[in-house]
């Protein structure tokens, strides 16, 4: 709902202004990729290629209908790279933002409680906030860009200017988990190459973990003891996806001489954690995915859909979701009556969140691979793995966007920007949402199972 302010219709919820602000610059960065300026021919872009073009580099997820180095000009690629810095920093700010205004409009205890488990942003004021993500935005992007752009000139003989734009073209890209590269092969070319492939893996993982634990081990690095919950479930999930996203990578695709048997034994280990860390987040690829074993695109559709940290640049529906509902169906089965994460109890409420959370996003992805399969020939495998990587804002793809009809683009352009505020919103919108009963009806247990 609005409300008018003068002559001006402001939106009254906090998530309203986010879903706002992300629709503005998305019709911005269409209006500007539309102008013939953005592309080397003549003519221009159409309407749908700039539209998908834009909402994959405001919502961070690196799908393409076009090849982004040769379809666009230097303008437009500025302008791409100028939505994902936007899109990434907003997607940071506005998600701690919300962890603030949730604090803040919840009772103390609920106050307490939503800092310390699920924002960890404390009670500071949003100036400070916005500043922090800002502060570690920069340092971050800046480092990686003089590292890549460093390499790129004394490895590959790029023009300083060249490397210096290549190398931040790079950074911003890796840092907001976005996935764009300015080759159409995007990083094969470096499989091999380990000082481009963990620098950018490491800026991914950053971005990734989110706003909420960067800050919170800048300011308690030495003590974890007195880490939040947020903040451990976010190192200990993604710790152990990494790893094992890099083994089950590594191993399937050891033999595919496609992917990785022409490599040697230790650039297969790199490619195969480079990509455990590229599938959970952003939309790079060393080796060519449309070759991979359909048992890869199964176990990186799982990947993708968990995602990283909350209130960060990552996808997906976050670990700490998945991390609730592990030790909900773990405490489950041993019988217990509460669920117990680092030696404090979870509320009711977070169980019941997670769960709508991770239904609706299942029955939301269900429906669009359902839908896609009706309009094209594409097989249920590729179809599934392009419709969690858009919803997820990964980017990842089996060569297959290129060649939807138009209503397969429209469905990949409303999953993108559904996984991005989605379930930033419903999950604010939830938490907002408790409130105390006055009653409560007899209990009754139907059978399970």
């Amino acid at each position: 709902m609005l409300r008018r302010a003068g002559e001006l219709l402001v939106p009254r919820h906090p998530a309203q202004v986010i879903v706002t602000g992300f629709l503005l610059a998305i019709l911005v960065g269409t209006g500007l990729l539309m102008l013939p300026v953005a592309t080397p021919g003549a003519g221009g872009a159409s309407f749908l290629e700039a539209l998908f073009t834009a909402t994959s580099a405001v919502c961070v997820t690196g799908l393409v209908t076009v090849d982004t180095p040769v379809f666009w000009s230097g303008f437009g690629q500025a302008v791409i790279l100028a939505l994902i810095q936007v899109g990434g920093f907003g997607v940071m700010s506005f998600s701690t933002l919300l962890g603030v205004l949730m604090a803040r409009k919840l009772g103390l205890r609920s106050r307490m409680l939503a800092a310390a488990e699920t924002k960890s942003t404390g009670f500071g004021d949003v100036r400070s906030v916005l500043f922090g993500v800002l502060k570690i935005t920069v340092t971050v992007e800046v480092i990686l860009a003089a590292v890549l752009a460093v390499h790129f000139a004394m490895a590959y003989d790029y023009p300083a200017g060249e490397a210096i734009w290549f190398g931040a073209f790079h950074s911003i890209s890796a840092f907001n988990n976005a996935g764009f590269a300015l080759y159409s092969d995007s990083l094969v070319g470096f499989a091999s190459d380990p000082l481009v492939l963990l620098p950018i893996a490491a800026a991914v993982i950053i971005g990734g973990l989110g706003f909420p634990v960067l800050f919170e081990l800048r300011r308690r690095y030495r003590r974890p003891i007195h880490w939040s919950m947020n903040t451990k479930l976010v190192l200990a999930g993604s710790a152990t996806l990494l790893a094992g996203g890099t083994l089950f990578l590594t191993a399937a695709e050891w033999t595919n001489t496609a992917t990785m048997a022409a490599l040697s034994p230790g650039d297969r280990v790199l490619n195969g954690f480079f990509q455990s860390v590229i599938t959970r987040t952003a939309g790079f690829n060393s080796i060519d995915i449309s070759q991979m074993h359909p048992v890869s695109w199964m176990g990186m559709d799982i990947l993708m859909f968990i995602g990283g940290g909350p209130a960060g640049t990552a996808g997906g529906l976050k670990v700490t979701t998945f991390a609730v509902l592990f030790f909900i169906l773990s405490t489950e089965l041993r019988g217990g009556t509460a669920v117990n994460i680092f030696g404090k109890r979870l509320s009711r409420a977070v169980h019941r969140q997670a769960i709508t959370v991770v239904l609706l996003a299942i029955a939301l992805v269900v429906a669009s691979t359902m839908f896609l399969m009706l309009i094209t020939d594409f097989g249920q495998e590729r179809i599934l793995f392009e419709v969690v990587s858009a919803f997820a804002t990964v980017g990842l793809s089996t060569g297959i966007t290129a060649g939807l009809p138009p209503a397969g683009q429209v469905v990949l352009i409303l999953l993108m920007f559904i996984g991005r505020l989605g379930p930033v919103t419903l999950g604010t919108a939830l938490a907002l949402r408790s409130r105390p009963i006055l009653f409560e009806y007899p209990k009754e247990r139907p059978l399970i199972g």
